[in-house]
């Protein structure tokens, strides 16, 4: 493009110096020499003409092109820069945010939840039901042995049930009676003469009972539900006489002298049963029995046993008596008549 615009301007240049030396010398051209310089200036002024048109269209594309030039270069690196880096940032940066996230809520929910719950229901101890034995001592009240039996009872806080034998009572006999009714112990009645009343008559059967009824009255005040027969001899004119709740039990022949106390506790060991009634005496001078007491009560309660009276056992068992059944319990409660 330059070459040709140097060439224009080369042939520009000539043919106006040429125009300028037929100027100087028209003072003697003809007319037919002037319409010649005439079509030759405008030819030239033709020729200037195009090539001011084509020089104006050269630069106009020499400038369409700087412009479309610049214009790609300039478009090209913002399509590169902006869009690409943008998007790679971006995405980066929420991957970046979005996996913390999840690790750091869920697990730890999911650990830490109900494991406990069901552990404490399953380790729950079944109830256990309780046991009961009522104590029995027959043969006082007197002042020395019944005492000492009642000392043994109070350490351990324990109740047991009380058969009088009438003659034994006296003035200083009866504060022995006393001292048991106010440690909530129960009193019970085992006639007056401790006879085989199966071989008595009616009348006397009721003497028997009733003198031992009203001492026991005198004394606390109270009536007695219980009655043991001497011997545990029984008859039917018996049962329809005495209108109380008779009473045998099971022991280990305590009344015997010759019976050690460690013999008497092995076997109340092994007829320790709820619901028992246990027969043991408290008899003047029954020492074996008041030193089988203190190994045997600490056992039974070890043993989860509760020592009550006759009462409490028979309301504990929910079994009701009112002296005219015709039975007489060993233990509570009871089926048979024995």
């Amino acid at each position: 493009m330059k070459k040709k615009l140097l060439a224009m301007t080369l042939a520009v240049t000539m043919l106006m110096v040429g125009c300028s030396g037929n100027t100087t010398s028209s003072d003697i051209s003809t007319p037919a020499e002037t319409s010649g310089v005439t079509s030759s200036a405008t030819t030239d002024s033709g020729d200037e003409t195009s090539a001011t048109e084509e020089s104006k269209e050269e630069s106009s594309v020499l400038e369409t092109e700087a412009t479309t030039t610049s214009k790609e270069e300039t478009s090209a690196p913002e399509t590169t820069t902006t869009k690409e880096p943008e998007t790679e940032a971006t995405t980066t940066s929420k991957e970046e945010t979005a996996a913390p996230e999840t690790t750091t809520t869920k697990e730890p929910e999911t650990q830490a939840t109900p494991a406990p719950e069901t552990t404490t229901e399953a380790e729950k101890p079944a109830p256990t039901e309780a046991k009961y034995i009522a104590l029995t001592f027959d043969d006082g009240p007197n002042t020395t042995t019944t005492n000492q039996v009642l000392d043994v009872l109070e350490e351990y806080k324990v109740k047991a049930t009380f058969f009088l034998i009438g003659n034994n009572i006296n003035d200083d006999s009866a504060k022995s009676v006393k001292r048991a009714f106010d440690m909530g112990c129960e009193i019970a009645n085992h006639s007056k003469s401790h006879s085989y009343m199966d071989k008595l008559t009616e009348d006397e059967i009721k003497a028997e009972v009733q003198y031992v009824s009203d001492k026991i009255f005198e004394i606390t005040g109270q009536r007695e539900k219980y009655f043991r027969p001497p011997y545990i001899a029984v008859n039917n004119l018996m049962f329809d006489t005495i209108d109380l709740t008779f009473i045998n039990g099971t022991g280990c022949n305590d009344w015997d002298a010759k019976v050690t106390a460690e013999k008497r506790f092995m076997v109340m060991k092994l007829r320790a049963k709820d619901g028992a009634i246990f027969l043991l005496h408290d008899a003047e001078g029954n020492d074996n029995t008041v030193e089988m007491l203190k190994s045997l009560i600490p056992y039974l309660l070890d043993e989860g046993y509760q020592l009550v009276t006759l009462s409490e056992l028979f309301e504990a068992k929910g079994v009701t008596t009112d002296g005219t059944d015709n039975k007489i319990y060993s233990k509570v409660p009871q089926d048979s008549q024995w």
